[in-house]
């Protein structure tokens, strides 16, 4: 049997187009150490934090206010035997509506449980997503790593 994906979801009042706007908007929930354009089909960006981690992410799907997917083209942790272990995998953000809500559901296809990141990896996507896209959504500001600030969740 397969181990299960890492999947985080919420709900908010805001419309798609609002979660679709702000999922695109890298630097305002995950970190501000963003390079490149997060905002269209077949960009480039990349993430560092220090010595720490390092990833570049291709956009490889952006339907407006219904999906974003990135694909990770390089990965690099400082902290796992296989520095690797991110490059190829797949990120989705999928929004949709539910009644008078919107549904946002983020999938890490291949962060699965048996990865050796996955422990860090899946507490800071749960405060990526639950803590700073919500926020992002609901109140206009996130709370994305700052410029050489220290990660919480990655300091184990």
């Amino acid at each position: 049997m397969k181990a299960p994906d890492y999947t985080s979801s919420f709900l908010v009042s805001q419309s798609p187009a609002e979660v679709f706007k702000a999922v695109a908007n890298v630097r305002g929930w995950w970190s501000e150490e963003i390079e490149g354009r997060t905002d269209a089909l077949n960009e480039v960006f990349n993430y560092h934090h220090q010595d720490i981690h390092r990833t570049k992410m291709k956009i490889v799907e952006f339907v407006p206010d219904k999906k974003i997917v990135w694909h990770c083209e390089e990965n690099n942790f400082n902290f796992t035997k296989d520095a690797k272990e991110w490059t190829g995998t797949t990120l989705v953000f999928e929004i949709n509506k539910k009644g008078d809500q919107t549904e946002m559901v983020f999938t890490h296809i291949g962060l699965v449980p048996t990865e050796e990141c996955y422990a860090i990896c899946s507490d800071c996507w749960t405060i990526y997503i639950q803590g700073s896209l919500k926020a992002l959504i609901e109140t206009g500001k996130g709370k994305p790593n700052r410029l050489g600030a220290a990660i919480e969740c990655a300091e184990n």
